[in-house]
């Protein structure tokens, strides 16, 4: 081997950095989170807008794409945007664009598109070089005074041009159009608000600035959603969410009855959630058809023109529409909740989550700073323009001298600043002056300009002096933006309304509809499901896949529902009416709940309402449960037996009153059942104690039929002597009487 050489310098020292590689990553990965949260998924509080849609409002007004003014190629403004602001892929800064000028994803459209900007179905738009945009009279809001210093700006990435760092924004735009991002650690989530309701609720906290939430919801209701919709949330969980800025709201689809002719009658959707595609809801509602999870509908048409109408079509005219409702807000994207995280930047770049009241007073406080910026940029204008023009009423005095100056001195300029006293500035505004400008009527225009600047001039000096002159000018000028964005216009009218969801029990509905049948659940070793129809007499000729067998056979009917026990203390509700039927091997119960692999099945049996059961662990603990607390809609199930590893041992029907308990060390203990609590979810208490081993099976009794268990012939057998095992709970027991079954058990597994 040869020497070891070291790398080339490049003249600054080794370019090799010797540092551990964790804190190489942590630190890269820091700043990469820090970047993203910043320049990428969080909107500022002051404009609402993230860098990219910020960057494509400032690019568009630089091309001058005013309301009115003729509409450029798409291609252009991202072309602009991508090659000056933001370097990123132009197909991200296009979709940006694209999200801004749709009237279904912005309750206040920023740019005014033209062309296939997609629709609400979830179809793209058109490549950006077919279709144009140019801003609305809402972006004009958010950009008015940008060129009056009323905002910083700082360069942009290769430091040729600059950028503001935030929109001037006449209206609080973060709440009216909301917001949605994931960062590195965090996310936003802020629904959409109607603008006037916000602005009244601004000058609510200008009259009054210690308003609570609660005062402020007088006037900000909820959200206001673009594509409309009933929100169904309650008072007070809204003032909750506004109160933290976390929280959800539950918006569900606008519907109404039509009647179609003899007693029938169809359901028409005029209005469906915000950010559901209209496309993919008809297909959820046909797939519940087709996998008959939604029994009271019986069909599902689009026929949407440039509104919405969902035709639903009922199973029978006997349904109620409520009811037909109710059951498909539960089963599909008619109803969706909206989840709230008001998680933003405030004035110093910090994320964090704002309330309703935060979020408005950090708007405030930047439309006073941008008032305040406007006026000194005014007074500056001002001041400047009365220097000039103190300058012209001097020649104007003098204006022979003026003349001679100018006509005989070689130097005029010189000799104008030292016979009047001048600037250089003045001096250069009187050479400037044309020959027609000399006139009488000229002398007076500028003495009547003069003295309305000196007028105004006063007047900001005063404003700049008076924070409660600079308030009153934020809510006049608030009031004046209501105009625009007010209840009154087309745009500014409310689109989501609330209401109170009815209470129908939708489930009791479908069951109504459900023949009641009786059926035999079959379920194998391996945990194949079936139902077949009627009581199966001989279980021994049921057929299975080779290599797997019988595991379970419930005799139930169609209308019930079956609980399943697993041994992690997991019960799992499955309707009846779901299952397979017998004609094959049925289907996997683990494709229909979320069931591991290493959890096995310990139970399986039908529901029955007000019934009670005792749960058990092998551990040697239990208690009484109500069948009522295991059933759950939830397809992971509900944990109701805190289980150890050696898990859960199969129930037993509380219907006897006393109960005997059998180890795997052969003691069997009697105790009467009144000694067991009623839970509805824990560990329990304990049943038996063990030096080594656990519970190996337990069974219910009547102490005057007396305990019986099934020997290996499948013989019940009377065991009357049961008296002589009677003890307190917990107690060890002892060994079973002669002629128990070598199994331990009270029933064969």
């Amino acid at each position: 081997m040869g020497k070891h050489t070291p790398p080339p310098s490049d003249g600054d020292g080794d370019r090799i950095i010797d540092e551990p590689l964790s804190e190489a990553l942590s630190r890269r990965y820091l700043a990469y989170a820090l970047s993203t949260i910043t320049g990428r998924a969080l909107p500022d509080v002051r404009d609402g807008l993230k860098p990219v849609h910020r960057r494509l409002l400032y690019a568009m007004r630089q091309l001058r794409l005013d309301p009115n003014s003729s509409a450029k190629k798409s291609a252009r403004v991202v072309g602009d945007v991508i090659g000056k602001y933001h370097p990123h892929g132009d197909t991200a800064v296009y979709e940006a664009l694209v999200r801004l000028a749709q009237d279904f994803a912005q309750r206040y459209q920023l740019i005014d598109g033209q062309g296939n900007f997609g629709n609400i179905d979830g179809d793209n738009a058109a490549a950006m070089r077919y279709t144009e945009c140019k801003l609305t009279e809402a972006a004009q809001l958010l950009l008015d005074g940008i060129d009056e210093d009323a905002v910083d700006f700082r360069p942009t990435y290769d430091g040729e041009d600059e950028e503001p760092v935030v929109l001037p924004a006449g209206f609080p735009n973060l709440l009216a159009n909301g917001s949605s991002g994931i960062a590195v650690g965090m996310a936003t989530s802020i629904p959409p608000h109607n603008a006037a309701e916000l602005i009244d609720a601004c000058l609510l906290l200008l009259d009054k600035p210690d308003a609570s939430t609660a005062d402020l919801m007088v006037h900000v209701k909820g959200p206001d959603f673009p594509t409309g919709g009933v929100i169904v949330e309650s008072h007070a969980s809204l003032v909750e969410t506004y109160e933290t800025g976390r929280g959800g709201v539950r918006t569900r689809a606008k519907w109404e009855r039509e009647e179609t002719g003899r007693g029938t009658w169809q359901i028409v959707v005029t209005e469906i959630p915000y950010q559901v595609k209209k496309a993919d809801l008809v297909e959820q509602l046909a797939g519940l058809i087709e996998n008959k999870r939604a029994p009271l509908l019986g069909d599902v048409r689009d026929e949407s023109a440039e509104d919405v109408r969902l035709v639903l079509e009922p199973k029978s005219r006997n349904i109620e529409p409520e009811v037909l409702m109710e059951s498909l807000f539960k089963l599909s994207d008619l109803e969706s909740r909206f989840s709230v995280n008001l998680n933003v930047l405030d004035a110093r770049g910090t994320p964090g989550v704002m309330s309703l009241k935060q979020a408005l007073v950090a708007f405030l406080d930047h439309r006073r700073e941008v008032l305040v910026r406007r006026a000194r940029h005014r007074l500056g204008k001002i001041e400047a323009r009365l220097h000039i023009l103190d300058g012209l009423l001097i020649a104007y005095l003098n204006l022979d001298e003026v003349i001679r100056i100018v006509r005989y001195e070689d130097e005029p300029k010189a000799k104008l600043i030292a016979a009047f006293d001048l600037t250089e500035i003045q001096a250069d505004a009187i050479l400037n002056t044309r020959l027609r400008q000399l006139a009488r009527l000229e002398e007076m225009e500028i003495k009547r300009e003069h003295g309305e600047l000196s007028e105004e001039r006063d007047g900001l000096l005063k404003l700049l002096e008076s924070d409660a002159r600079q308030w009153k000018l934020v809510g006049v000028g608030l009031k004046e933006v209501r105009k625009v964005l007010g209840p009154d216009t087309a745009v500014g009218k409310r689109r989501s309304v609330f209401a109170d969801a009815p209470e129908v029990d939708a489930e009791a509905a479908i069951e109504a509809m459900i023949p009641r049948e009786p059926i035999t659940v079959i379920l194998s070793e391996r945990g194949w499901i079936r139902a077949a129809k009627g009581k199966v007499e001989d279980p021994s000729e049921l057929k299975f896949k080779e290599g797997d067998k019988l595991g379970f056979v419930v005799p139930a009917e169609t209308t019930d529902k079956l609980l399943i026990l697993a041994s992690d203390g997991r019960f799992f509700t499955i309707g009846c009416d779901k299952l397979p039927s017998a004609r094959g091997h049925g289907e996997p119960l683990r494709l229909m709940i979320d069931l591991e692999d290493q959890v096995e099945i310990v139970d399986v049996f039908a529901h029955k309402p007000g019934a009670k059961r005792i749960v058990a662990s092998h551990a040697g603990y239990g208690f009484i449960l109500a069948e009522d607390e295991a059933v759950s809609a939830r397809k992971a199930g509900k944990q109701v037996l805190t289980v150890d590893k050696k898990g859960a041992a199969p129930t037993a029907v509380l219907s006897g009153d006393h109960m005997a308990v059998i180890g795997d060390n052969g003691k069997i203990l009697v105790f009467p059942v009144a000694e067991l609590p009623e839970m509805p979810r824990g560990k329990g208490v304990k049943l038996q104690s063990y030096r080594e081993g656990g519970l190996r099976d337990f069974t219910v009794f009547d102490a005057e039929g007396g305990a019986t268990w099934i020997d290996p012939a499948g013989r019940t057998r009377v065991w009357t002597e049961w008296r002589d095992w009677l003890g307190r709970r917990a107690g060890a027991g002892k060994l079973a009487p002669k002629g128990f079954p070598t199994s331990k058990r009270f029933k064969p597994k």
